[in-house]
């Protein structure tokens, strides 16, 4: 299976403006998050039938809209081989949240390190959006967390990684 359509959304490079406190970024803590939708306002698919995905980019005090892909109808029919291009197709995302999801589409996307969120039929995206920002602005849930870190490109663990490599000085 292929997409159909996919509509990327390009900012030019612009930066995120500076937060007032302590002039950090806001990109210090932004996720890209997918949502199961049809309608792209509202979570209304199952992970493996799902039409199409909107993919966000989140952070604590920001958030927009980076792609929808479409991939037409499809039946929960058990066939896993559509499963490979929906996960493909959710790239960096540390989390798609859907109204279900497969046990087996599970398993493939922890092992991408996507967490599966399954929400209430027709769930506002714009709803789910605010509840991660407050999340990210408070301190975020484990999960959440560990997405962040393993997402970081200057991760705490660089140096162990570097001494496994055979890193000397």
């Amino acid at each position: 299976m292929t997409f159909e359509r996919k509509l990327r959304i390009i900012d030019g490079g612009a930066a995120p403006p500076a937060e007032a406190a302590g002039g950090l970024a806001d990109s210090a803590e932004q996720v890209l998050v997918a949502f199961a939708s049809a309608d792209r306002k509202h979570v209304d698919q199952h992970f493996g039938a799902a039409e199409g995905f909107v993919i966000y980019r989140v952070g604590p005090h920001r958030c927009e809209l980076m792609e929808a892909a479409e991939f037409g109808r499809l039946d929960m029919d058990g066939n896993e081989d559509k499963l490979a291009a929906k996960i493909d197709a959710l790239g960096d995302c540390v989390a798609v949240y859907c109204q279900a999801v497969g046990a087996s589409a599970i398993g493939q996307l922890k092992a991408r390190g996507i967490q599966p969120l399954k929400v209430a039929p027709d769930t506002r995206i714009s709803g789910l959006l605010r509840d991660l920002q407050q999340e990210l602005r408070e301190g975020p849930s484990a999960w959440l967390a560990r997405a962040i870190e393993r997402r970081a490109p200057g991760r705490a663990d660089r140096f162990e990684a570097m001494e496994a490599e055979g890193w000397t000085e």
